[in-house]
């Protein structure tokens, strides 16, 4: 699947994605900074009934947030300088859960993904469009 969108379109595109998935998923969010991993997250926690803020676990590497009937996971990779890093938050445990997995910057740790992973890349075209395209759906 394929959606071009402008930014002012993404609770759209949010809930155009979260309805593509019947149960919940690990989502691994690829594309260049700035170009809206972070603000596409926010909005899937929103629809899925987060309602405290949402910021970017850069520091953290993960934050926990619940939703009306899941639990949401978001990592942000962004900072890790090897997988250990990940291995010592407990990786393993977040990813086995029935809980959604939003995952930036996941080409870090690409030993680490489950196999039913859903990989969706952004791209910035002009005029503050995006293009978002869902891969390796199994």
């Amino acid at each position: 699947m394929k959606i071009t969108y402008p930014l002012s379109e993404i609770k759209d595109v949010a809930k155009q994605l979260i309805s593509s998935f019947s149960t919940p998923k690990t989502l691994l969010f690829y594309g260049q900074m700035g170009v809206g991993k972070t603000t596409l997250i926010k909005e899937l926690a929103l629809l899925l009934g987060v309602t405290e803020p949402t910021t970017s676990p850069t520091f953290s590497l993960v934050n926990e947030y619940q939703g009306t009937a899941n639990t949401i996971f978001h990592f942000d990779f962004y900072r890790i300088e090897d997988e250990i890093e990940v291995y010592d938050i407990g990786i393993e445990d977040y990813f086995y859960q029935n809980a959604w997995c939003f995952v930036e910057w996941p080409e870090k740790t690409p030993t680490i993904i489950p196999d039913d992973a859903v990989s969706i890349h952004l791209h910035k075209i002009e005029n503050e469009h995006r293009v978002l395209e869902i891969m390796d759906i199994s």
